[in-house]
């Protein structure tokens, strides 16, 4: 087995574990760092908008032999916007893109055009879309968007709890931020592919989430029940039991979605296979990082300024801190006591410093001895084996 996925078995096996929720405070920073490059990366470059959110023209050649930088050069003069020119075929077929465009000038450009490419103008097929449905068509897009996260609230407050449902929310909002921060670095145009795109990375990252966010739930089931571990201890067990599996689902989704953006998108121009690949490729990515290093931490944070949680935390630290004293070991993390999750460690009854008594152990860890109990003169009878002599 390689060294890997050795490693991989025994964070599975709980042999190993990466304080992740522990370091939070860096994984916040770097979060914190990429969301303010992706904002100035919006201020500064702005997103290329396609003409289906600002209207304007497409044209499609027939076959011909000029050169896309020559038929650039004339749309943009023509026009007075930017191009995209794109080769659909071995033949020399071409589409051309401009955004922004009114009737009038689109019918100027066409005729730029054509006269450019030597063919009659009637011979050139122009689509020209307006810019009101360009934002109707924009609008909704928000709408809808701004619907599914109302959605993933509602369904993570109803399944989970609310504050859960928060830490998933700032996950997903993070996730878009970095995506659109992509797009506006390097210069890709935003189509209806790309709306297509943010919604399918928006489901995936919300099912990792959903399945780190099962298993906290689980292993934090009877937290205050127990005086072994602190939540955030307990959240940190829990997220390196899912972490290999999130890390393997990632980067399995990660590997056809890289062929389609750099093979496809880039070798063979697959035109819109860009638009849809980068938005999943970089969606994918922040997802399976935000739902490890992000929505854990977030909800362990907000669930240890609860006041029965926090509460119980001071009471495991405490013990803890006794048993250092007395000079007991604990383990390998600084957990003292079993590998046990709150869930299978829990009492009904009485807690752990209660059945430390009954066992005769006092309150710092120093072992009273057995606890000696009268013999029972009836013992005995009524037994095969219990002939008194």
């Amino acid at each position: 087995m390689s060294r890997l996925g050795d490693l991989g078995a025994r964070l599975y096996r709980g042999d190993v574990s990466l304080d992740i929720v522990g370091a939070r405070k860096i994984w916040y920073t770097v979060s914190v760092l990429i969301t303010v490059l992706a904002f100035a990366a919006l201020l500064v470059r702005g997103l290329h908008m396609g003409v289906e959110f600002e209207g304007g023209a497409v044209y499609t050649t027939p076959p011909n032999n000029a050169s896309v930088e020559d038929v650039r050069d004339v749309a943009e003069e023509s026009s007075g916007s930017i191009a995209l020119v794109q080769t659909l075929g071995d033949d020399g077929t071409m589409r051309i893109q401009v955004s922004g465009l009114d009737t009038e000038t689109s019918n100027e450009t066409r005729e730029a055009l054509a006269s450019e490419l030597g063919i009659p103008t009637e011979e050139l097929n122009a689509e020209v879309i307006g810019p009101s449905w360009g934002k109707q068509i924009a609008n909704r897009a928000w709408q809808g968007l701004a619907i599914f996260m109302v959605l993933v609230v509602v369904y993570l407050a109803l399944a989970f709890e609310w504050r859960m449902a928060l830490a998933a929310l700032i996950a997903l909002i993070h996730d878009l931020t970095i995506t659109v921060g992509i797009y506006a670095l390097v210069g890709f145009e935003v189509t209806p592919g790309t709306v297509i795109g943010l919604l399918t990375i928006l489901g995936y990252s919300l099912y990792d989430t959903v399945v780190v966010f099962d298993g906290l739930k689980e292993t934090t089931r009877n937290v205050t029940r127990q005086s072994r571990y602190t939540y955030t201890e307990l959240a940190n067990r829990s997220l390196n039991s899912t972490l290999v599996r999130s890390i393997n689902t990632s980067v399995v989704a990660l590997l056809p979605v890289a062929g389609l953006l750099f093979i496809g998108g880039g070798v063979l121009g697959g035109g819109m296979l860009n638009d849809i690949a980068l938005s999943i490729f970089v969606g994918l990515a922040a997802g399976a990082y935000s739902s490890i290093m992000i929505a854990t931490p977030l909800v362990a944070d907000f669930k240890s300024r609860d006041r029965e949680i926090a509460a119980n935390d001071r009471r495991v630290l405490n013990k803890r801190a006794k048993r250092a004293e007395a000079g007991e070991d604990g383990d390998e993390d600084g957990e003292p006591g079993a590998e046990r999750a709150a869930g299978d460690d829990a009492p009904d009854g009485p807690d752990d410093d209660d059945r430390d008594e009954k066992a005769g152990v006092g309150a710092g860890g120093e072992r009273r001895g057995p606890r000696r109990q009268p013999v029972s003169r009836g013992r005995g009878r009524g037994r095969p084996s219990g002939k008194r002599r």
